[in-house]
């Protein structure tokens, strides 16, 4: 990448799910990084266990959301200590991934999200992904990185 890009973005927030490919989508959002210059944010969104039973549940979730977002975020500090990211810089957000992201980014002046995309064609490009929901709510630029292939 050229020096084109300086000043080109500010602020990355990369919203990663914490899989083997969140790995290919930092990659590509350092790179993107150092060649604009800009600051880096970590996110990752974990959803509240009531969405994915749609909030009928006859028992007490709150301590396996705990422990989930706990998890989640031992893994961002692993990732974060290896890109000697600061704890300012990374965020695990509870609720709908895309709005989320989208509140985040406007809240911390994010100018880009980069989020993965696994690239699905027919119904399950119809039906959504996570990348869609981030990309059509967006009020800045986003970046969808192909991975998963």
């Amino acid at each position: 990448m050229s020096n084109a890009l300086v000043g080109t973005y500010s602020h990355l927030l990369v919203g990663l799910d914490l899989s083997e490919d969140s790995t290919a989508i930092l990659s590509k959002a350092i790179k993107l990084a150092k060649a604009c210059n800009a600051q880096v944010s970590l996110a990752h969104v974990v959803e509240p266990l009531a969405f994915a039973y749609g909030g009928d549940v006859p028992m007490d979730l709150s301590e396996a959301q705990v422990v989930m977002e706990q998890q989640a975020q031992a893994r961002l500090d692993k990732i974060a200590d290896e890109l000697e990211l600061t704890p300012a810089n990374m965020a695990i957000l509870v609720g709908n991934t895309a709005g989320e992201l989208h509140r985040y980014a406007e809240e911390h002046n994010a100018d880009l999200i980069v989020v993965g995309s696994h690239g699905r064609h027919g119904f399950a490009l119809l039906l959504g992904s996570t990348a869609n929901g981030v990309l059509h709510g967006a009020k800045t630029d986003v970046l969808a990185v192909r991975v998963g292939e």
